[in-house]
């Protein structure tokens, strides 16, 4: 765990006789609250209901969400362990310059906060998180993320997750900068992912394509119907045609046999002549 001033680990050695809990519980839930600057903390302890988070004055939550009675015990000890950040100093004073516990590479400065729990410690920076698992560092872009605690779920590789204004994310999830696995960068940017490069291009240029084709293909189809359609007036022009001269000769057959009078067999006539 993280190291404590004298103060400090007498007060975590009292408070976890008075809790009935573990100092590495007390410790955990004191690194929660300091990096939730005294008024809310992220925590997952198993002694505690496992994971959970309160909030001075506000809500508390934790894994056993009917159990008020825990809920009423983390509320209590997050509360003292505030005031106890704010009038002991419980982590010992550490000159910048100095190398002394500093496990992060030179260069990213002093961390807005830090913390550890079983085998992994971690430093958070502007930009960057630091994390050191069995002595190997990692450093992470954290992109736009404002980083709040730090957390190892229980088993399983890449366990870390950090609280963000986007929820809980994994620190697998985050570019690395430097350290382990450089050479496996994920994908996820979350919130600050870039802007997909624009791909309209190819689907408009088919677009254009398919209309010209449809167009060609609607102006073939109408030369067609306008073909057939010249095809079937000449057809029905051309029977309409054989009626009548024929239905004429009839006139003239009836006219001759004295069936027509001159003036019926003219006025048909014309009637018929009319429609060729």
């Amino acid at each position: 765990m993280q190291n404590l001033s004298s103060q400090g680990r007498n007060a975590v050695t009292d408070i976890a006789r008075r809790y009935n809990i573990s100092t590495g519980a007390v410790e955990h839930m004191l690194i929660a609250v300091n990096n939730g600057s005294g008024s809310m903390a992220q925590f997952n302890c198993p002694e505690l209901g496992g994971s959970g988070q309160w909030m001075r004055g506000g809500m508390t939550m934790v894994g056993d969400m009917f159990n008020n009675g825990l809920k009423a015990t983390v509320d209590n000890l997050c509360n003292e362990l505030s005031n106890l950040l704010a009038t002991t100093q419980v982590f010992p004073e550490t000159s910048s310059s100095s190398s002394n516990g500093q496990w992060w590479p030179d260069g990213l400065g002093s961390p807005n906060s830090s913390g550890s729990q079983n085998n992994s410690r971690y430093a958070v920076f502007n930009n960057r998180l630091a994390v050191d698992v069995n002595g190997n560092v990692t450093v992470y872009d954290t992109l736009d993320h404002q980083v709040g605690g730090v957390s190892q779920q229980q088993g399983g590789d890449n366990s870390l997750t950090f609280s963000s204004q986007y929820g809980t994310i994994s620190v697998s999830s985050l570019p690395i900068v430097s350290g382990a696995n450089t050479s496996s960068q994920p994908n996820a940017n979350f919130a600050s992912t870039q802007a997909p490069v624009e791909t309209n291009a190819p689907f408009q240029n088919n677009q254009t394509e398919n209309e010209t084709s449809q167009n060609n293909s609607a102006s073939n189809n109408s030369s067609d119907f306008s073909g057939t359609g010249t095809s079937t007036a000449q057809s029905k022009n051309g029977v309409q045609s054989n009626e009548i001269i024929a239905l004429l000769e009839k006139l003239a057959q009836l006219h001759d046999a004295g069936v027509l009078s001159d003036e019926e067999f003219g006025t048909k006539k014309q009637e018929l002549l009319a429609r060729l």
